[in-house]
């Protein structure tokens, strides 16, 4: 039988497909796999981000069956010039877009996306997507973007799943 848990993420690694989640009442770790993580429309997730979830004990521990909900972890101000200055309620007054990722690389610390029906690129930077509750994206995976203008073009200050900004629609 299914129980919810309240933790945080220990540490996740799309490469490996699963991460683990310490609870907030303690105990063992839980494997959070990632097809239990793709299932809430995330292909990562960051660590120490707030998380619910439901999960099982199993033969070889506690298990995640399903991610009820995520917090991004707490923000840390991050230092972009591009967004330096702009507050943080006016970054969050700014319209969601659906995207597409085109690529992403983690080492090097940025990718680009591209908005439905726009030509241009939008630029997507590590911090700003540690800051938005994720840890890395995958090439053609379905977005949402929150953009401004930099000095460089277009960038991004706010990366949410798919699914995720359907359901705040809802």
């Amino acid at each position: 039988m299914d129980r919810r848990v309240i933790g945080h993420v220990k540490w996740f690694d799309p490469t490996k497909g699963f991460g683990f989640v310490v609870a907030d009442e303690g105990g063992p770790d839980i494997l959070l796999h990632a097809n239990v993580l793709r299932n809430f429309g995330q292909s990562s997730i960051a660590d120490a981000s707030a998380i619910e979830l439901s999960v099982q004990e199993t033969e070889r521990g506690m298990q995640a069956t399903e991610v009820l909900k995520i917090q991004p972890p707490e923000i840390i101000p991050i230092e972009l010039e591009d967004i330096d200055g702009i507050s943080a309620e006016e970054l969050a007054a700014e319209p969601l877009f659906p995207a597409r990722v085109k690529w992403f690389d983690k080492t090097k610390g940025f990718g680009f996306a591209n908005i439905f029906g726009h030509p241009e690129d939008v630029f997507v930077h590590v911090e700003v997507l540690r800051r938005s509750g994720l840890a890395d994206l995958q090439p053609g995976e379905a977005i949402c973007l929150r953009t401004t203008n930099g000095k460089r073009g277009r960038m991004a200050t706010c990366v949410t799943s798919w699914e995720v900004a359907n359901q705040v629609d809802e």
